[in-house]
């Protein structure tokens, strides 16, 4: 499907064929790269030691040093798509040069100042022992492969505002191959270790997301991109980080909320933290469709607010949400009837299976809400009003569940339970007041507009 045939089907076409065109690629992609999760959590889970801890307490600072890159490259995809809608082609290209070139000169540096201070870091997040040491073995390598992992979020981002969902799934699925194949090489074979299967990220999405970026100058690209489309132009970078700035700082500081939440799980032992990892590992196959359809709303949305057509974009939700419901109530149940069975592929600690089993059928009631965030994030942010989204994401942690946390452990008994609990409240309150945000009707306005032939971001 070219470029003007996703265009025509984004504003024109049959909504379910639409979601579900767009969604299943995303699906996909989520699929293969938890697939990827789940085989990397395998390889490790086979060094001596509980390894899988030191990746589980890390993950949190990984995913907050990529926040940036994501959150730049979500705001990216929203000014994309709503250009699209409104014919301004030439715009998306200049907005798809700003994310390029801003990403990688800021994962080179922040890659840099992370791999000194890593350890640091670590220690002050209260690693000690083994635990520390290897932690830091992997962080270390992980910071310095930051500009990699940067360029793969640009693609994505600047391709899903295109609406070109496809693509992204195959330069997926070719590095998340090599990548499986280079863990016990470098891990066993090389005898590297934990410090392996960081290496085997680093270079296979390197080599891929190079590749990735290097299409977008192709002929055969729907929007093709030129080196002065990579040149540094202030007004419009400002109007790119004005939007996209709201996202980052909504995704860093989930991902600072989830490293604090690491530090009170961790206290409970690690054999509750393995429980965590693994039980969101296994949940995220069941999120999938969720994760696929609320991405897949962020160019649906901004599309057609960018086209005025926001009755369509309206129907395109409520079908969303409805979908999402079946696929979420559906897999729930499969994690209701065989999470032991699950847990045990990949951990043969009976006392983390012990504690796996009553999270994972916990979650199972919090799943469709999970997907219900999915969906609010997708519209706020195809909509360009990352303000709301990122409210919801600092709400949810910081707000919500830290609190809920520090008192269930303090004042009840219920032990790592209340972690448990305070997920799944704090999923609850946070989808009602997502909704509310949207009833206000808020997100319908567009964030570009064409005055004397500059570009005005509207604040959100």
């Amino acid at each position: 499907m070219n470029f003007l045939e996703k265009k025509n089907l984004i504003l024109n076409g049959d909504i379910k064929k639409m979601i579900l065109t767009l969604s299943l690629p995303i699906m996909l992609n989520n699929l293969i790269q938890t697939i990827y999760n789940l085989t990397d959590i395998f390889f490790i889970g086979k060094l001596p030691g509980n390894k899988i801890a030191s990746i589980s307490f890390v993950w949190p600072i990984i995913f907050f040093m990529l926040s940036f890159g994501i959150g730049i490259s979500m705001a990216g995809s929203g000014l994309i798509s709503q250009y699209i809608g409104s014919n301004q082609e030439n715009k998306a290209k200049k907005i798809s040069g700003q994310i390029i070139t801003f990403s990688l000169l800021f994962s080179i540096i922040f890659g840099i100042v992370g791999s000194i201070f890593s350890f640091q870091i670590l220690s002050f997040m209260g690693a000690k022992g083994e635990l520390l040491i290897y932690a830091n073995k992997y962080l270390h390598i992980m910071f310095l492969g930051m500009p990699t992992m940067f360029i793969m979020f640009a693609y994505n981002g600047i391709k899903n505002g295109e609406g070109d969902t496809f693509t992204p799934m195959v330069i997926t699925l070719v590095s998340v191959i090599l990548n499986i194949f280079l863990d016990p090489i470098f891990m066993f074979t090389f005898k590297m270790g934990i410090g392996g299967a960081a290496i085997a990220t680093i270079i296979s999405r390197g080599i891929f997301g190079s590749y990735a970026l290097l299409t977008l100058f192709s002929n055969k690209n729907d929007l093709k991109l030129t080196i002065s489309d990579l040149k540094i132009e202030k007004d419009l970078l400002i109007k790119l980080l004005h939007v996209g700035l709201p996202a980052s700082i909504g995704q860093s500081t989930a991902a600072l909320g989830f490293a604090v939440l690491n530090v009170f799980i961790v206290s409970f032992g690690e054999e509750t933290l393995t429980a965590f990892t693994l039980g969101n590992r296994v949940s995220s196959l069941i999120m999938m469709p969720a994760m696929g359809i609320g991405s897949a709303l962020a160019p649906i949305v901004g599309q057609n607010i960018g086209a005025n057509q926001i009755e369509r974009a309206k129907k395109s939700i409520k079908t969303s949400v409805l979908m999402t419901t079946v696929f979420l109530v559906l897999g729930g149940i499969v994690i209701l009837f065989y999470s032991a069975d699950v847990l045990k592929i990949f951990t043969s600690d009976k006392e983390t299976i012990r504690q796996g089993i009553p999270y994972m059928r916990l979650i199972t009631l919090s799943l469709p809400l999970m997907g219900y965030f999915q969906i609010l994030n997708g519209i706020f942010q195809g909509s360009g009003h990352t303000k709301s989204s990122m409210l919801l994401m600092i709400g949810r942690l910081w707000i919500l569940r830290i609190p809920m946390i520090i008192i269930l452990k303090h004042f009840t008994n219920l032990g790592y339970f209340g972690v448990w609990y305070a997920m799944i409240f704090s999923n609850l309150i946070t989808v009602l007041t997502g909704y509310i945000m949207y009833k206000t009707g808020k997100w319908q306005t567009k964030v570009i507009k064409e005055k004397k032939g500059s570009l005005k971001i509207n604040s959100n």
